[in-house]
């Protein structure tokens, strides 16, 4: 395809490389990984993290999840935790052990900290009647305090709102939005079962532009089944046109064994691994030649978008919802199966609903499980952070804040990274070790040289492929 051949001559990362390195592996939105969790760590766990926030003076400002599970269809694709549901009463019933949730964060946060960030995820934030967010937004507000600049973002699916509700979620507050697209190619959308019109999709985007939205997101998916890379050229020629603030372009990882939805998934119809390496060399090509910055993992932004000023500005971090401008927070999530982090601290919630609902019921915190970072995983952690977000990192920065001789404690490390430098993936300058362009393509596989628990446990067929 000569489409293809073009781009691929501007690339700069070697496909040879890319298959070399594509294996199974972490995505890093937290270190320890959630499969590390440990029930030992329970809601009493969580209770005493937060009665010390305050200890040596200082608190740490607050970052809200709240997961909406509740889906009106099934994309087959989906990996996230969701209930699909007609049935509206479902919501209501949730929202009311919502509430106690929060109001049990509330006696303990109380009015410690301001609130710099929240986000609404899913399933279907927006399969939430108006009045129903709207009430759950108030009740946020009257137990927590919220900055004056504080970030309110919401994912939506263009299927289940009008330009009312747009309007509506601008005047509760929200200024950012995702916008979950895929691929427009109509085969693609039958095969995983999301029927979506560009009519539909940006009216949304257009109506939350014109309500102040200050930040718009559109996330899309390469490797689902049906997909080509010219179909794939199509729908990236719409979405550039358009313009959003942030692209997230995600790798499909098909793990029909943890997921059921995708064993609807007709396996001969997924891309071959050369044809997805083709449809993401196309995808990257073309978003950066349009402007974008590229972030790192799936994370594309406009120059002047606060992902990339944080990146310039060496403020970029990583949390479970992806790349953040907010780096300093403690994040309260409430819902079934979100995860939070309060201090040096993970925890998640119980990821079935019935469960989580009798947690509540016994008056405890629904937390199924989580874990408390050691001076070796904080160790750690700071080293994949800061190469997944700023793609170097001081060792001299490292040594003098942990209190090491990195060559002595990461000896191993080192010598596995000889082969990334042979490959031209990373180099050593001074003291610091440096992703070069092509190595950003493969920042997860250099993460997980330091991995200390993916290095003790070889089993990664749990993790998705990093391409």
């Amino acid at each position: 395809m000569n489409l293809i051949s073009s781009v691929a001559k501007q690339l700069a990362f070697d496909p040879n490389l890319i298959r070399k390195y594509d294996r199974n592996g972490p995505r890093y939105t937290s270190y320890p990984t959630a499969d590390r969790f440990i029930e030992a760590y329970d809601g009493d766990a969580v209770k005493h993290a937060l009665a010390t926030r305050k200890i040596g003076g200082q608190t740490r400002p607050l970052s809200l999840y709240v997961h909406i599970p509740f889906c009106n269809t099934v994309c087959y694709y989906c990996a996230c935790n969701k209930i699909v549901t007609k049935n509206h009463g479902q919501a209501t019933k949730y929202l009311q052990y919502l509430e106690r949730e929060i109001l049990m964060y509330s006696e303990t946060v109380a009015n410690d900290g301001l609130v710099e960030k929240i986000h609404w995820g899913g399933g279907t934030p927006t399969f939430l009647r108006l009045a129903e967010i709207a009430q759950l937004m108030r009740l946020l507000k009257r137990h927590f305090n919220f900055s004056a600049t504080c970030e309110y973002a919401i994912e939506v699916d263009p299927r289940t709102v009008d330009e009312d509700k747009i309007e509506s979620l601008a005047e509760l507050g929200f200024n950012r939005m995702s916008i979950g697209v895929q691929d427009f190619d109509p085969a693609v959308q039958r095969a995983v079962n999301r029927i979506q019109s560009q009519e539909q999709t940006f009216a949304v985007l257009d109506k939350a532009r014109s309500a102040g939205f200050r930040s718009i997101n559109m996330d899309l998916i390469y490797g689902l089944p049906k997909q080509t890379a010219d179909g794939f050229n199509h729908t990236l020629d719409t979405i550039i046109a358009a313009a959003p603030d942030r692209i997230a372009l995600y790798n499909y990882a098909h793990l029909p064994h943890h997921f059921k939805p995708q064993r609807r998934i007709n396996e001969s119809d997924l891309p071959s691994p050369e044809q997805k390496l083709q449809i993401m060399s196309l995808a990257v090509q073309r978003l950066t030649d349009a402007g974008y910055c590229y972030i790192g993992m799936d994370h594309f932004a406009k120059p002047d978008d606060e992902l990339s000023m944080a990146q310039r500005q060496g403020r970029l971090h990583r949390n479970f919802q992806g790349y953040s401008s907010h780096a300093e927070c403690d994040l309260l999530a409430f819902g079934v199966s979100a995860i939070g982090a309060i201090g040096p601290a993970y925890h998640q919630n119980y990821r079935v609903i019935d469960d989580y609902y009798d947690s509540l019921d016994r008056g405890d915190l629904p937390v199924m499980r989580g874990v408390e970072l050691n001076a070796d995983d904080l160790l750690r952690r700071a080293v994949i952070w800061s190469l997944m977000c700023n793609f170097d990192l001081s060792i001299e920065a490292i040594e003098v804040t942990y209190l090491i001789d990195f060559a002595e404690y990461f000896p191993t490390e080192l010598e596995a990274l000889k082969e990334f430098e042979k490959d031209g993936l990373v180099r050593f300058e001074d003291d610091m070790i440096i992703v070069t362009e092509a190595g950003r393509f493969l920042v997860r596989n250099i993460c997980m040289v330091f991995d200390r628990y993916l290095r003790l446990r070889e089993q990664r067929t749990q993790y998705s492929k990093v391409i």
